[in-house]
């Protein structure tokens, strides 16, 4: 199967469906970034088998934020057959309800593998690494 630029496209609008999901808390389009049997690892954050087991985990590490914002950047991938491989970088901002003048800010990036299905491409497995961490100090 030859690589198409739609096929990149497909893959890279999988990365920016996952940050407009949990950011707008829109857990059914948030789901479709992801296999049925997806495996993450994001280091000591947590590790999940299933799309709905880190849909489960999303859904609670966001309920107390006002606001999040999720930018992924510098995408690259790379695609063979219904197979693709993608790095992007992520810088996450958390803002907490009882307090909004603080914010928590993740820098670091994704390492993706996906699949091509009928459904279109999803995660398969992704791994993130934090490279930088901020929260307030008191």
């Amino acid at each position: 199967m030859l690589t198409t630029d739609s096929d990149v496209q497909e893959v890279t609008d999988v990365l920016y469906r996952y940050a407009t999901g949990i950011d707008r808390r829109d857990w059914p389009l948030f789901r479709t970034c992801f296999a049925p049997d997806c495996r993450l690892d994001y280091g000591d954050i947590g590790q999940w088998q299933g799309v709905d087991e880190v849909t489960d985990f999303m859904i609670q590490a966001h309920l107390g934020m006002v606001h999040t914002l999720h930018r992924m950047t510098n995408p690259v991938v790379a695609i063979d057959g219904n197979l693709a491989t993608a790095r992007c970088y992520v810088h996450a901002i958390l803002v907490p309800e009882a307090d909004p003048s603080s914010a928590v800010e993740a820098f670091g990036y994704y390492d993706d593998e996906l699949t091509k299905a009928d459904a279109g491409w999803q995660i398969a497995t992704r791994n993130f690494t934090m490279v930088r961490f901020l929260q307030p100090t008191a």
